[in-house]
């Protein structure tokens, strides 16, 4: 095994290093890693997951109780409510940090004190698929590594990009509207170093061997404290070049591949996400030749769905679902509709036009949300993220505003996602339906701030147990969607998906199960109006019996209307439940 991972490293290393060694760095990567001689090569083009797969995404600290660490808070509230319904915890940044709430990284090995240690890290880890960040583009101005790095000593004297002021950087793609060069005193005088987001977060200079010899030591811990799925933070811009964008440049391309090679021969059953917030087609390239990143976030859905459900029209989500090529084996999506971040804009470039974009805009800012711009390349400003609570942002239609379809226009959405190929994850404010706290964007002065709210558990447990309460319902809800979701293996991730044709008000969609023995016609009413579907134009079989998976209801007339609510779903199956009593992981 030793030889072949050998050169199978040297064949990547050489692209990315091309003046140095590339067998003696692959052993020094190898010999980092810790991996034996005698391990097995990791099977190719497997999948890692199934139906049965859903992912929360939540900060150490968005629940918490006083005189209590916040991770054990989070671990007895995900084991009390979550154990059986989720079946991974994507723990956002939980390392000590100086800014940006958790994504400037202070030290990659610790975690912060606030929240917890290492143990608590590992009983979650014990009962939940953990996620981690590997914030690999950037480190806190305040790192022991940085602090080296104005000293000139090492380890950190060569770890951070620096260029010089005077170099034509007009093409460098940028996510903020910050300079992208910061001065920084040190002992040898000025420099000036890269930060792609803010002064407070340098990049790292990969052109260094070292750093990414670093990097594979980061993970090789992180494995051992039970994290088994990476989210690479920020990737595209990890590699620069003076005189191009900076941005999806093929040494970074490589630089995952080799990453993704040491984890999988480490540990074959992890799994590695790209976070690369940019226009479609550029996403896409990050899967590769199903050998840099199993899963990719879908970044063009939750513009589009927002977009869908406050406009009544679901065209655009429908030329965008045709466009979206099934993933190979071994590969697959990671749908989201809510993050820790807002929504992303840039991913509907050429899929919205500029005046739906702007309606887009004054829609979210109507119902409380704030706009995050950045800086092209030709120096105008331009929406880079929408900043708005998710139960928010569907509060009501771009047309009319606030209505009282709040809450059946934000399950719907969910019940949309659950539906699609790939693997669902969850933001907790999504689940407990949490508003948008305008009092911590004050506090903080940041945008982002809006939807980083922190629940006290006492208060949580009222509202949970409140049969008034917006949140129990929420809760309620989505619980319910994703109890039905995990049994159906036309739902598996990498099950076949077409889009229908049901008109403007109407999206829908079929799925059909590897093994082709269930269908699920999923199709939702994205309007605030009733909605009629005749059942022959789904072409459902009339020699099999159908139901709606949601409501239980059988479907007895193949020649009958379907009625729908404003936002009500149904999942019209010819299999009431097909949950396999083994996972078929494909």
């Amino acid at each position: 095994m030793t030889q072949e991972l050998t050169t199978k490293l040297v064949g990547m290393l050489e692209v990315v290093y091309p003046d140095l060694d590339a067998g003696f760095l692959a052993q020094q990567l190898i010999d980092t890693m810790g991996l034996s001689p005698d391990a097995p090569s990791p099977g190719a083009h497997r999948n890692n997951w199934d139906e049965s797969d859903v992912f929360l995404i939540t900060y150490g600290d968005s629940i918490r109780k006083t005189d209590e660490k916040p991770l054990v808070t989070l671990n007895r509230f995900l084991e009390e409510h979550l154990e059986g319904v989720v079946t991974g915890v994507h723990i956002l940044p939980f390392f000590p940090y100086s800014s940006d709430d958790g994504f400037s990284v202070i030290d990659y090995l610790a975690v912060n004190e606030s929240l917890g240690d290492w143990p608590d890290i590992e009983r979650i880890a014990s009962h939940f698929r953990l996620m981690s960040d590997l914030v690999i583009n950037h480190m806190s101005a305040r790192s022991q590594w940085f602090e080296n790095f104005k000293k000139r000593i090492e380890p950190g004297k060569h770890y951070f990009f620096e260029a010089d002021p005077k170099s034509n950087l007009s093409q460098v793609v940028r996510p903020r509207t910050s300079p992208v060069l910061t001065p920084v005193q040190t002992a040898d005088g000025e420099r000036y170093v890269w930060c792609t987001f803010s002064d407070d977060q340098v990049d790292l200079n990969f052109a260094n061997p070292q750093v990414l010899i670093e990097f594979v030591r980061i993970i090789r811990q992180y494995l051992a404290h039970g994290v088994t799925v990476f989210r690479f933070d920020a990737v595209a811009f990890l590699w620069k070049e003076i005189g191009t964008p900076c941005i999806h440049l093929q040494e970074t391309h490589e630089l995952i591949k080799i990453l993704r090679t040491l984890i999988e021969h480490h540990t074959p059953e992890a799994i590695i996400i790209t976070e690369t917030n940019v226009p479609n087609r550029e996403n896409l390239t990050y899967l590769g030749n199903a050998n840099e990143a199993h899963a990719i976030y879908n970044f063009a859905l939750p513009p589009l769905l927002v977009n869908t459900l406050v406009t009544g029209d679901c065209r655009h989500l429908k030329t965008w679902l045709m466009s979206m090529p099934p993933a190979q084996v071994g590969t697959t999506y990671l749908n989201f509709i809510a993050s820790h971040d807002g929504i992303g804009m840039r991913p509907t470039d050429g899929l919205l036009t500029e005046a739906e974009k702007q309606q887009l805009v004054a829609a979210m800012e109507r119902f409380g949300g704030k706009v995050s711009y950045r800086h092209t390349a030709a120096g105008l400003s331009e929406p880079y993220e929408l900043n708005i609570s998710l139960y928010d942002a569907l509060k009501g239609t771009a047309e009319h505003g606030p209505d009282h379809w709040q809450l059946g226009r934000f399950v719907c959405a969910h019940a949309i996602m659950f539906a699609l190929e790939g693997i669902p994850a969850v933001y907790i404010h999504s689940f407990l339906g949490t508003e948008n706290d305008e009092e911590r964007v004050k506090h903080t002065g940041r945008y982002r701030s809006i939807n980083r709210s922190r629940w006290d558990l006492g208060e949580l447990d009222e509202q949970l147990a409140d049969p008034l309460s917006h949140h129990r319902e929420v809760f309620s809800q989505l619980r319910h969607l994703i109890g039905i979701r995990r049994k159906q293996r036309a739902f598996h991730p990498n099950a076949t998906q077409f889009t229908l044709h049901l008109g403007l008000q109407i999206f829908g969609f079929w799925r059909q199960s590897v093994s082709r023995d269930q269908s699920v016609f999923c199709i939702n009413n994205i309007s605030d109006k009733l909605q009629q579907v005749a059942l022959s134009d789904i072409n459902l079989i009339d020699t099999e019996q159908w139901q709606d998976l949601i409501s239980g209801e059988p479907i007895n007339d193949l020649t009958s209307t379907l009625t729908l609510k404003p936002y009500q779903t149904v999942w019209l199956s010819n299999q009431a439940t097909a949950s396999p009593a083994e996972p078929d992981r494909g």
